[in-house]
């Protein structure tokens, strides 16, 4: 696939915790945009947040260390993100927890698939 110049950066920003079945929400979310074919998709562990409760997770507690926040990011052309967030919102009804969805235009100066000898 080629992916270059205007494109969209998706950001879903969940807690640690967050869960659809016994399959973390961010694994569930990546594995679906796999699915779906999103050019690429990463998820970030945060050591630090808060978020629409105001309450702070932090690595430094140990008794909410737990939920830190996770982000993942998404990169494709526009249809693609779009045609994605009614899976994301539907994730997030099963999963019953809060979220945030962001996104963004990005100017993608460089995309290379594996390349012949399947090595990333």
């Amino acid at each position: 696939m080629k992916l270059d110049g205007i494109a969209k950066l998706l950001r879903v920003f969940v807690g640690e915790i967050d869960k659809v079945g016994h399959t973390p929400l961010y694994e569930a979310i990546l594995h679906e945009a796999r699915k779906q074919g999103i050019a690429g998709a990463t998820v970030l562990r945060g050591i630090m947040s808060y978020g629409a409760s105001s309450r702070i997770h932090t690595a430094k507690l140990i008794d909410i260390s737990e939920d830190l926040p996770i982000v993942i990011e998404m990169v494709d052309e526009e249809k693609k993100i779009n045609d994605f967030l009614p899976v994301i919102h539907s994730l997030f009804e099963t999963c019953g927890r809060g979220g945030m969805i962001t996104i963004e235009q990005v100017n993608v100066l460089y995309y290379q698939p594996l390349n012949k000898r399947g090595q990333e």
